[in-house]
């Protein structure tokens, strides 16, 4: 390809971005993935003097994904960052303890804490981003997309960073050639329309599957033994193990947490990762419609005005019953769980439970209005 058939795009985005706008906004509006804008500012794409100009330069990964995650324990601490359609989990740490079994992939560490689902990953790059007046240094970066060029996961350089040794880890999975292609995102139907009627599921047996689990681990399992969806499930097993609770009832779970310093787990992600965040949050911020945790090492985006159902969902366990709240887009999309702290061995903690269920009662929906 002419190095040069690409400018009027770079330059479009360069705009964009010194407009404000995030890189994947700034992609929508130019009618692209994210993904397709990263693989158009590949340094095999430009010539040598428009990689060194440009104020975006990417270089393709090998796709050898776990082990680049793994080559990540040597660059020291960075930002992990994983998103879907209305949240944003950010987590500062070391990556430690990355392996796989087949397609699904963990990494476990005491800040990073996450589950990967390989098969969604198609595409990863290594991002060096200038600032265009130069008073900001370079931001070094690992991105991974989807086939459709949607981020997956993205990993930030911090102060603390190792640059040498993440450029190091980046020639050794470099793939100088062609950049990756991506397909178009094809239309979503509506949810509705790929659900089995409820008349061909098997409540009964579903009900007494879920009541006769020992881990939570299983619920998986269930709803593909079922063919059944997970706010389908929930819908259908309402008042026996699920229960709607109100849309206010996640920021009073924050805004409570953070007052008792009850240690919380809050699990965010899309269809190829999983983030989760285990510990008290403190800082609970609201700006427009977005709900925040803005903590040292921990920072979360909510969209507040997205959350469409909120669910109290419990589920037996040979540890005893394990409580969360979910919550679920306009589309029955996942947008986030919320978990008292726990670990196998070991019941979920007595305050959650109190917690959640008191949310799910309206009780505090109740104390803002007296308030």
């Amino acid at each position: 390809m002419n190095p040069t058939s690409l400018d009027p795009l770079r330059s479009s985005f360069a705009a964009l971005r010194a407009q404000g706008l995030r890189a994947r906004d700034a992609a929508r509006q130019l009618g692209l993935s994210e993904g397709a804008v990263m693989a158009a500012h590949a340094v095999g794409q430009m010539s040598p003097q428009q990689a060194s100009d440009s104020l975006l330069a990417t270089v393709p990964l090998d796709g050898d994904w776990v082990r680049i995650l793994q080559g990540l324990e040597g660059v020291g601490p960075v930002m992990a960052l994983t998103r879907n359609e209305h949240v944003v989990h950010e987590k500062v740490g070391a990556y430690r303890n990355v392996s796989a079994q087949g397609p699904v992939g963990l990494a476990i560490g005491p800040e990073i804490d996450l589950r990967l689902f390989l098969t969604h990953w198609h595409a990863g790059f290594h991002v060096v981003e200038r600032d265009a007046q130069g008073r900001k240094p370079e931001q070094h970066s690992l991105q991974f997309f989807d086939r459709h060029g949607q981020a997956v996961h993205k990993v930030h350089a911090r102060a603390q960073t190792d640059l040498a040794a993440l450029e190091d880890l980046v020639q050794r999975h470099a793939r100088p050639g062609s950049p990756p292609v991506f397909e178009a995102e094809p239309a979503a139907p509506h949810r509705d329309r790929h659900n089995r009627p409820d008349a061909d599921i098997d409540c009964l047996g579903l009900g007494e599957a879920w009541s006769n689990m020992k881990d939570t681990h299983e619920f998986f399992a269930l709803l593909k033994r079922f063919q059944v969806d997970r706010l389908q499930a929930l819908r259908l097993m309402e008042g026996v193990h699920t229960r709607r609770t109100p849309i206010v009832a996640i920021e009073g779970l924050l805004h409570e947490a953070a007052r008792t310093g009850l240690s919380i787990m809050v699990f965010a992600g899309n269809a190829g990762c999983l983030q989760i965040h285990t510990g008290a949050v403190h800082r609970i911020e609201a700006f427009g419609p977005w709900l925040n945790v803005l903590d040292e090492g921990f920072n979360l985006h909510l969209r507040s005005d997205a959350i469409h159902e909120s669910w109290l969902v419990s589920k037996p366990t040979d540890d005893g019953v394990v409580t969360s709240i979910e919550l679920f887009d306009a589309e029955g999309e996942l947008i986030a769980m919320f978990f008292g702290e726990r670990k196998p061995g070991r019941p979920e903690l007595p305050a959650w439970r109190q917690l959640a269920r008191s949310l799910a009662q309206g009780d505090h929906a109740a104390q803002r209005e007296a308030a």
